[in-house]
C-alpha cells in the first residue's frame, strides 16, 4: 500500500482552512482557465483541493472538469462549492491516473507535484498523464522555483492568517519542506513538499515522452530567470 495513506489524514486535517490559506492565489486562475478555453472537454484537474481552480474554469467555460484528489475531506467542501456545475470530483491518487477516454489537457496547479517525494513517484505520475493524453495534447503545471535567499527568509517564522498559523521549516538534505500548521494554541499536523529544479522536470517530461511546449516565470508567461518565484510549464505530448 502506497505512502499516502498518511499523507491523506494530513490533507483531511487542512480541509476546513484550505481556502483561507489559499486565497491570496489568484494568478493562476486566468492561466488555467485560458488553457481550458482551447481544449476539449472533460479537463482533467490532479489535486483538485476544493476546486479553487476546477470551478472557475466550469464556470467560465461551461466545459466539464474532472477533479482527481485523495482527500475525502477537500472533495467534500469540492463537492458543496461545485453544486450546479459541470464538475465531477473523484477520489484518487494522481499517480494512478487512469481515463476512459485520452483528453486535451491534463493540469496540476498550486504545486500540486511537489507533494510526490521521490522520482520513481514523478516519473510514474508523468507516464500517467502522457498515457492518458491525446497526440498535440498538454500537461500543464507549476511549481515554485527554489531561492535559498527566501528560505532563510522564512525558516521558521509563523504565518498568521486569523486563528490558524504555519511555521515552514527546510530540510536541505531532502530537498523539502516541511510546513507545520495549527489553530489557535493547537497543531493540526504537518505537510511535506518536495521542491524540484528546472532540469529535473525537463528529464521527466522527456522520460515521459512529451516535449516542452514552455516554461515561463510567473502566469503572465514572463520569461523565466533567476528572479522567477515559479516555474510554469506546458508540456506536449507529440
Amino acid at each position: 500500500m502506497r505512502s499516502s495513506i498518511r499523507a491523506v489524514a494530513e490533507y483531511d486535517s487542512f480541509a476546513p482552512d484550505y481556502d483561507a490559506w489559499s486565497a491570496e492565489m489568484t494568478e493562476d486562475v486566468p492561466w488555467y482557465v485560458s488553457l481550458a478555453r482551447e481544449a476539449a472537454e472533460p479537463i482533467v484537474e490532479l489535486g483538485v483541493g476544493t476546486g479553487r481552480i476546477a470551478i472557475p474554469i466550469a464556470r467560465e467555460t461551461g466545459k466539464r472538469v474532472l477533479g482527481i484528489d485523495r482527500s475525502p475531506a477537500m472533495l467534500a467542501v469540492g463537492h458543496t462549492r461545485a453544486a450546479g456545475l459541470p464538475v465531477e470530483l473523484r477520489e484518487g491518487d494522481m499517480r494512478d491516473l487512469v481515463l476512459e477516454e485520452p483528453v486535451e489537457l491534463v493540469i496540476c496547479p498550486f504545486r500540486g507535484l511537489m507533494h510526490l517525494s521521490t522520482w520513481a513517484d514523478k516519473r510514474r505520475l508523468f507516464e500517467r498523464v502522457a498515457a492518458a493524453l491525446r497526440p498535440g495534447g498538454r500537461f500543464a503545471f507549476n511549481v515554485f522555483a527554489f531561492s535559498g535567499t527566501v528560505a532563510a527568509r522564512v525558516e521558521g517564522a509563523p504565518q498568521v492568517r486569523g486563528d490558524s498559523w504555519e511555521i515552514p521549516r527546510f530540510v536541505w538534505a531532502d530537498s523539502r519542506i516541511d510546513i507545520t500548521r495549527g489553530r489557535g494554541d493547537g497543531e493540526v499536523g504537518t505537510l511535506r513538499l518536495w521542491w524540484l529544479t528546472r532540469s529535473e522536470i525537463e528529464g521527466l517530461i522527456d522520460v515521459a515522452g512529451l516535449e516542452v511546449e514552455a516554461l515561463y516565470g510567473g502566469f503572465r508567461r514572463e520569461p523565466y530567470d533567476d528572479s522567477s518565484p515559479e516555474m510554469v510549464w506546458v508540456a506536449r505530448k507529440p
